[in-house]
């Protein structure tokens, strides 16, 4: 009921009550944030805030490490993996000068070097970040692009 009356990138859930929504202990998300593979909301108060899309996020990473057997690392890479020009339709010069576009090992909201296309992006709004509500599995997304 509360995602029909919030867009599911609003950030109103604590910790704590994401722990409980999700089944993740609030020490294993917190580790998930420190790896960089989610990105809370962070209030002036240093307090993190999550959205529907982060519960979707923290069960792929959960599902991810303890049913597949993937490390931090696999599971970075895997994202990065996911073609973020495609989703955003970057032109060819934009991808030339994106670091995104040539990382392997680093999704592309951790790239420091992004194209004109995502500099002044919210990487929370993104639907490359947001690519796990559609798509838990991440292929089903190739196969939609392939």
């Amino acid at each position: 009921m509360v995602e029909n009356l919030l867009e599911s990138t609003s950030p109103v859930f604590t910790v704590g009550t994401v722990s409980i929504l999700s089944g993740i202990p609030g020490h294993s998300i917190r580790q998930y944030i420190n790896e960089g593979l989610i990105i809370p909301f962070k209030k002036e108060s240093d307090r993190h805030l999550f959205s529907q899309v982060d519960i979707f996020r923290l069960k792929f990473i959960h599902e991810q490490l303890n049913e597949h057997g993937l490390n931090f690392a696999g599971i970075r890479a895997i994202l990065a993996l996911v073609p973020c020009w495609a989703i955003r339709s970057c032109s060819v010069k934009e991808r030339n000068h994106c670091q995104a576009y040539y990382a392997t090992t680093h999704p592309c909201w951790e790239a420091s070097e992004k194209g004109r296309e995502c500099r002044n992006t919210d990487c929370r709004q993104c639907d490359v970040y947001r690519i796990v509500e559609k798509h838990p599995d991440i292929k089903s997304l190739l196969r939609t692009l392939i």
